[in-house]
């Protein structure tokens, strides 16, 4: 059974940073695409940034655009996300997501076969 365990959440002040991070526990898994999504109280959930198997490519959300980066480590099958000058439109739960079939950066929840648990980030004005 493959998890992915996620860390970092939490509150920061508008115009902080914060760092999400995101594992693999399964030795025999290999990640194929990771990405993040968030949903916010009473909202649907979104995409916020993908990234391909090898790194080359990512997508991201014109809303995170220019603000947040993607990154992953494969040895570690780790995807990081981080978040600067973070927003109080940014307060969601954020869950991040791995698919065993798609190798590149996708920004549609259909693509991604597992989930993390999710992380509350809240961003205070």
């Amino acid at each position: 059974q493959v998890q992915l365990v996620e860390s970092g959440g939490g509150v920061v002040q508008a115009g902080g940073s914060l760092r999400l991070s995101c594992a693999a526990s399964e030795r025999s898994f290999t990640p194929l695409a990771m990405a993040w999504f968030r949903q916010a109280p009473g909202k649907e959930i979104e995409s916020v940034a993908a990234i391909s198997w090898m790194g080359s490519n990512t997508y991201f959300a014109d809303s995170v655009k220019g603000r947040f980066t993607i990154s992953r480590d494969n040895d570690k099958k780790m995807v990081v996300l981080q978040m600067n000058s973070a927003r109080p439109e940014d307060t969601a739960s954020y869950y991040c997501a791995t698919s065993q079939t798609t190798s590149n950066a996708s920004g549609s929840a259909r693509a991604y076969d597992y989930w993390g648990q999710g992380s509350q980030v809240t961003v205070s004005s």
